[in-house]
């Protein structure tokens, strides 16, 4: 299911923020730019062409490596990792308390997301649910939430800190409390991160996850 977490995604649990055929699928522009297709379906990039608008982008992720798609420009390839939870719950709680995200906090959400480059964020993605975070003096200084669900996994995403405030432990609170809820809802966490985030990797490696394998991300762009 995680060798295709997109598609498989799109599939079952997160199919209501989709659109697209049996073999094709894709978000809607405002959740998220991810978009795939069975990992043995030839013709994929083909009808996402045919499928989507002139100069729309896309967010492909495969562990495989791959040449540039005819009709697509490839705007940025990233080399990244996919982790999956494989420890125990055994860490020292902080008497910091995440706060439940909501529609008005979108703005702040997309400025501290654009500061920090934790992945693909637009106005809609709140709608993949559980997003909390931690304001200091009224302010959003952290944040995470889920993204995609596939059969008995979660994924943990948009895991960031303003650079202001590192250090301080958020992350890690953060990272706590969606193990707490994903594991009390009896599914298994898993994550993405670049390859080079070596900060973000230490964190997750003392939290629990362990590599599970390589995951590339292809950034798109429909030609005209």
């Amino acid at each position: 299911m995680l060798y295709n977490p997109v598609y498989n995604a799109l599939c079952s649990k997160d199919a209501h923020l989709g659109a697209g055929t049996e073999k094709v699928k894709y978000f809607d522009e405002a959740v998220s730019p991810f978009a795939g297709f069975d990992e043995n379906y030839e013709r994929g990039f083909d009808d996402l062409y045919d499928l989507l608008p002139s100069g729309r982008k896309i967010l492909y992720a495969t562990p495989k490596l791959i040449t540039k798609p005819k009709g697509w420009q490839l705007l940025h390839p990233i080399k990244g990792l996919q982790f999956l939870f494989t420890g125990k719950i055994n860490w020292n709680r902080q008497d910091i308390e995440p706060m439940p995200l909501q529609y008005n906090h979108v703005e702040e959400m997309i400025q501290l997301a654009i500061l920090t480059k934790p992945g693909p964020f637009g106005k809609r993605t709140i709608d993949f649910g559980n997003y909390f975070g931690i304001f200091y003096r009224g302010r959003l200084v952290a944040m995470t939430g889920q993204r995609l669900h596939v059969g008995n996994f979660t994924e943990i995403s948009a895991v960031c800190t303003h650079p202001d405030y590192l250090g301080k432990g958020f992350a890690t609170v953060l990272l706590q409390h969606q193990l707490d809820l994903i594991l009390n809802a009896g599914q298994t966490p898993f994550l993405h991160v670049r390859e080079d985030n070596h900060r973000a990797i230490a964190l997750y490696e003392c939290t629990g996850f362990s590599v599970q394998r390589p995951m590339n991300f292809y950034f798109l762009k429909k030609e005209n």
